[in-house]
């Protein structure tokens, strides 16, 4: 099993989470600059990172890749097993893909420093406003760890670097973050440039 990845994007960074998690061992091609690996242009008519070989399986979204990683891997399962819950869980994947990750996407483009500034304080705001669910049990929606923590955590790790600050009342969200960021998997999933954003 191969995973072409990206050392500072935070789509990369949610599928090294789950296989750290998860124990899985693969080969890691660093996809760094612009120039890309040659495979992975035959590979992924998308270019785009992550990409995940598995044999004959070549996968190209970052979700589909780790909810193929949680299927074929199944412990520890990081998705509930009831559709209700799964579908509440697919939902929250889903907003926090289309809200912070876009912004996320937005506040890394240096062509636009204006629209990045504007992203960096609605990011800022979204998360604010998802305080009381951070509170509500252990980890996001559920007492254990889950594909939306492995997604949440990447932005969370990087309001720092963005030069995004909490207010002092978001106690909740601090608390959380300190959870996931202690776990040996999350500590293992960090590449250089990623341990550099908070050094």
């Amino acid at each position: 099993m191969t995973l072409f990845s990206r050392a500072d994007d935070p789509w990369s960074h949610r599928t090294r989470i789950v296989l750290a998690e998860k124990g899985i061992h693969v080969e890691l091609i660093d996809v760094s600059g612009s120039s890309l690996p040659e495979d992975l242009f035959d590979l992924n008519p998308y270019r785009t990172v992550p990409t995940l070989v598995d044999r004959d399986l070549v996968l190209y979204d970052s979700r589909v890749i780790v909810e193929y990683l949680d299927e074929r891997f199944p412990h520890p399962p990081l998705m509930p097993v009831d559709p209700v819950s799964r579908a509440q869980f697919r939902m929250a994947l889903y907003r926090i893909e289309q809200d912070w990750y876009t912004l996320a996407q937005q506040i890394d483009d240096p062509a636009d420093r204006k629209r990045a500034e504007e992203a960096r304080e609605v990011l800022r705001d979204s998360v604010l406003a998802s305080a009381d669910v951070f509170k509500a049990k252990p980890f996001f929606l559920s007492d254990e760890f889950s594909l939306v923590d492995a997604t949440i955590a990447p932005i969370l790790w990087r309001l720092a670097h963005w030069q995004i600050d909490l207010v002092p009342e978001a106690q909740a969200i601090a608390r959380y973050a300190k959870r996931i960021f202690s776990r040996p998997a999350f500590r293992q999933s960090l590449s250089g440039a990623e341990q550099q954003m908070r050094s």
